[in-house]
């Protein structure tokens, strides 16, 4: 078995920041992988009940005050 990490789809990333989504280079190149991911649609953002849930856990555990 390989240790060496699949290489980077480059010709694809490209193609899609570039062709289909029709970015500039400048704008291509700022984005990150994430943003890049979400506008493409690989990534669904979370829904809000799972935010507000994640918030509220976060909250309890790290209250602005303590008692």
């Amino acid at each position: 078995m390989s240790a060496e990490a699949a290489a980077f789809p480059w010709e694809a990333v490209l193609h899609a920041g570039l062709c289909r989504m029709r970015l500039s280079t400048r704008d291509f190149w700022a984005m990150t992988p994430r943003e890049l991911a979400y506008a493409l649609g690989l990534l669904r953002p979370r829904s809000l009940a799972t935010q507000r849930a994640d918030l509220t856990a976060l909250m309890l555990a790290f209250p602005d005050e303590k008692e």
